[in-house]
């Protein structure tokens, strides 16, 4: 019977009034909880290992303590969100666009702007909205109820009401509601990947080595909030709760984390304000000179607002909206969602892939690779082949009956249930021919011993004909201590030094290559042994060993070194232990020989600075937590790299919130790391975020050529009216003309340019910088010097039609010139060395937006009832020649440019 000594509770009221508790703190001692012994444990929690708490102190302590349950972060309105939405300056410029084209009456393009700003803002809204939901998926990983033991007697609670020093009670296919160290266990193993990211079960035990520096998944004596028992049963103390377990400090983290501003965000921004800039000086230089020169200060004011609205291109956004959008749909047909626009065109600029290990670079499924069997290691898909005796095949036998997994289909689909490495067994035996209902139906089970941590072994008993059979499995030192003879060939032999030697050998040579190393030994007996340890698991017969592990995904390794041409760098982050990490990393070319392995312990000993300066070499971190991997991060974003995160677990949303772009594995993901996610790899194939980063460089390639055909058409413009201003001439253009060719001309080949096919070449160069201007590689100056062709051909156009014609017919001309000459400039932005006719036909969206622009312009001059409103007139067949020719004029100039550039480069 046992005896529950009631806790004893010290109470009294404080300053404010609200009740408190002398073991408001109950831990003290600053001794993180692996490190207590269970007296200090029961002590410092003021508990008891067999009875746990009283009704009435866990109620006490619920107040102090309050619920086990995540906080949530301070929300913002659904109006402030929305408000936030305008605080970009470039939506600012767009803004005042919008007012000044409602002053000129043009009100079609005042609401085409507008829709375009509340479009974008609803879109950020929705995104934010998604992004919140985080830390609600995190919240669904707390358990609803727990089995705990209160006034000596266990009970079931809501999850939400443990309280530290309550004691929990946890079985097989039990989820664990709170942090707690270990009291008591039998064969207890927890998996914990979604937390540690370690691929198979964690064996726990009450005791164990640690230091102040155990990492978290080598800490043996606690379990913790949302991993999942699998095997055995234990008991805990709550030692966590609520925000204070680890699952805890990561939603505290999402909760406080920033995302880093995107490259494309920051381009488009200095764009904006350049823009505006630009624009603002220029319409004051029009308007004070224009002025001084006698001219209307009304017109000079109406004139100087239609430069401000030529300089302004306000179908941008909407061209990169559309753009994005229209790679997000590529790109789901290749197995990666998008949740957030901007994600694909950062991903194209990414120079770092911080990668997960299991699930991510790895199958996440164990796999034996490797047989010891008479005297030698085999690799285990030779085992299928003809010519190896049954000694080889004996051994996978063994593990196959000496097994509780099982691999069953169920409505056409392969369901795995039970330990991941019994599972790979079965899974062997299977490929290999055994049947392993058949088996068990003839040499049938009837008696065991299961796995005990403490012995590292499991035994099960067999009938077998007329006689009885042991099959036992386990760690390859313990076991092979209680064998005496081994299996060579057909023959039972002397199990001497020389043998145990070479048995040793072949497990630590597959250990050292990160091989989960088992054992396999088997009895037989006359009559039916009794189910006892030191009856059926002593003089053994030594049958083999088997190698497994974790195997990389087939399609990952020529997807890195893709990666590695294109000048990405892939560096792998694991909680896995770092032999294990090293050769997976070594097999798929992550660790070469200049390469540096760092484990959380040692990355602990590094100051920012220190890991700044090995950053570059490190390429594997191994037994790491949450905060080591955002840490990772931000040191690469410190050296002004754009980071690509990849994972699956619930440990990895922190970093991939933090990182430039976060990809989550759709399949093994966790709902937490899919929210905290940019973008949702539907197959869980690392080589989707190579077809992403090839579509997300395409992407912002299409986008600057949007912006040059854009900005080189808005100098143009500029120009025009500047320089007619300077000069004393009539005005060339007027703000419907600018008006219109904005809204007619400009937008349907900008879209058009956003389908350009991806160069052949585009995975060959360096990603650009994160600070990077859209303006880089001579993209500004191009667009000026083109602008500034477009403007001398119209502006010469207009010379020629004003003093041979009159003034009407020189503003028709140029109005037809402008809008048809930056059609055929369309032609020239398609690449900026290759000449315009290279794959000519290959966009046919583009023919299309040529034609529909063209007809539009036209339409205008050639429809008499539009002249008035327009004010322009139809033209003669000598002046349409001309129109004609300088509309070609800029596509001859720049393909002149373009031969130069390319002769002078051959050169």
């Amino acid at each position: 019977m046992q005896y529950c000594v009631e806790t004893k509770v010290f109470f009294n009221v404080g300053a404010s009034g609200r009740p408190r508790f002398e073991e408001e703190k109950l831990n003290e001692t600053g001794k993180s909880a692996y490190l207590l012994s269970v007296e200090e444990t029961e002590q410092i929690y003021k508990t008891d290992h067999l009875c746990g708490l009283t009704a009435e102190e866990a109620t006490r302590r619920l107040t102090v303590y309050g619920k086990n349950k995540l906080a949530e972060g301070k929300k913002k309105s659904l109006i402030v969100r929305f408000a936030e939405q305008f605080k970009d300056f470039l939506i600012v410029v767009l803004i005042a666009a919008a007012i000044i084209s409602g002053f000129l009456g043009e009100v079609s393009d005042t609401v085409l702007i507008l829709m375009i700003v509340v479009l974008n803002a609803v879109i950020g809204v929705v995104q934010e909205s998604k992004a919140e939901s985080a830390m609600e998926s995190l919240k669904q990983l707390t358990i609803p109820e727990a089995k705990v033991i209160r006034d000596g007697a266990q009970t079931v609670v809501r999850s939400e009401d443990l309280v530290p020093g309550d004691l929990v009670v946890l079985d097989a296919g039990d989820a664990v509601p709170a942090d707690g160290r270990i009291v008591a266990e039998a064969a207890l193993q927890v998996q914990e990947s979604a937390l540690t990211g370690e691929s198979v079960p964690v064996e726990k035990a009450v005791t164990g080595d640690f230091d102040d520096k155990t990492p978290l998944g080598d800490r043996v004596d606690m379990v913790y909030m949302s991993s999942a028992v699998t095997y055995g049963r234990g008991r805990f103390v709550v030692t966590g709760a609520g925000m204070d377990t680890e699952i805890g400090k990561i939603a505290g983290m999402l909760q406080t984390s920033e995302k880093s501003v995107t490259p494309l965000t920051r381009s488009i921004n200095q764009l904006g304000k350049t823009l505006a800039i630009a624009a603002l000086a220029a319409c004051i230089v029009i308007f004070a000179v224009g002025w001084l020169r006698g001219g209307n200060p009304i017109e000079m004011f109406l004139t100087a607002v239609s430069l401000a609205v030529a300089a302004i291109p306000e179908g941008l956004p909407a061209v990169v909206t559309v753009v994005l959008a229209m790679g997000t749909t590529r790109l789901a047909a290749k197995h990666a969602i998008i949740r957030k626009l901007p994600a694909v065109e950062t991903l194209g600029c990414a120079s770092v892939i911080c990668t997960d290990k299991t699930g991510t670079l790895t199958q996440n499924r164990m796999t034996i690779k490797k047989v010891y069997a008479n005297e030698g290691i085999i690799d285990a898909e030779k085992i299928k082949e003809d010519g190896f005796i049954p000694s080889e095949k004996f051994v996978v036998r063994i593990g196959e009956l000496c097994n509780d997994a099982s691999i069953i289909e169920e409505n056409e689909r392969v369901l795995e249930i039970g330990d991941p490495t019994e599972v790979a067994m079965v899974a062997y035996a299977d490929d290999l021919g055994f049947d392993k209902a058949l088996n068990m139906h003839e040499i049938p089970r009837i008696g065991e011993i299961p796995f005990d941590s403490d012995r590292k072994l499991m035994t099960t008993i067999h009938a077998y004909g007329d006689t009885f059979m042991s099959f036992t499995k386990g760690a390859p030192d313990v076991l092979l201590a209680r064998c005496t003879q081994y299996l060579k060939g057909y023959d039972v032999l002397p199990l001497d030094d020389g043998a145990r030697k070479k048995i040793m050998a072949a497990n630590a040579e597959m250990a050292d290559n990160a091989y989960r190393v088992l054992g396999y030994a088997f009895r037989q007996y006359p009559e039916q042994p009794a189910a006892e340890v030191g009856t059926v698991e002593a003089n053994l017969i030594f049958a083999g060993l088997t190698g497994m592990i974790d195997p990389p995904r087939e399609e990952v390794k020529p997807s890195i070194d893709e990666c590695r041409r294109a000048g990405i760098q892939t560096v792998m982050i694991t909680g896995d232990h770092k032999n294990t990490a090293v050769a997976i990393a070594r097999d798929l070319d992550i660790y070469r020989e200049d390469s540096r392995a760092l484990s959380g312990v040692e990355l602990d000993a590094l100051s920012d600075a220190e890991l700044d300066e090995v950053i570059e070499k490190t390429s594997v971190y191994a037994r790491v937590s949450p905060e080591h991997k955002v840490r990772i991060v931000n040191a690469w974003q410190r050296r002004g790299d754009v980071v690509a995160m990849t994972g699956d677990g619930v440990n990895d949303a922190p970093a991939l919130k933090k990182a430039d772009i976060g990809c989550a594995m759709g399949i093994t993901g966790t709902d937490v790391s899919k929210e905290a996610a940019d973008m949702i790899l539907t197959d869980d194939n690392f080589a989707t975020i190579v077809s992403a980063v090839r579509e997300g460089r395409g992407i912002y390639n299409n986008i600057k050529k949007a912006v040059h055909f854009l900005l080189s058409c808005n100098i143009a413009e500029i120009l025009i009216l500047f320089v007619a201003t300077i000069i004393g001439w009539a005005q060339p253009l007027l703000p419907v003309h600018i008006l219109w060719i904005n809204l007619v001309t400009d937008s349907l080949p900008a879209l058009a340019l956003g389908v350009e096919k991806n160069d052949d070449d585009i995975m060959d160069y360096e990603p650009r910088s994160r600070n990077e201007s859209i303006f880089a590689g001579g993209l500004g100056g191009r667009i000026v010097f083109q602008g500034i062709v477009l403007s001398l051909i119209s502006l010469a156009v207009f010379w020629y039609g004003t003093h041979r014609y009159n003034l009407l017919a020189g503003r028709t001309m140029v109005f037809a010139v402008l809008g048809l000459s930056q059609l055929t400039h369309v032609l020239n932005v398609r690449s900026e060395s290759k000449t315009a006719f290279h794959n000519l036909f290959t966009n046919r969206y583009l023919w299309g937006a040529l034609c529909i622009s063209a007809f539009v312009q036209l339409i205008v001059i050639f429809v008499p009832g539009l002249h008035l409103f327009f004010r322009v007139r139809m033209l003669a067949p000598m002046q349409w020649l001309i129109v004609a020719l300088a509309a070609l004029a800029p596509l001859v100039v720049v393909e002149v440019t373009k031969w130069l550039g390319r002769h002078f480069k051959n050169d």
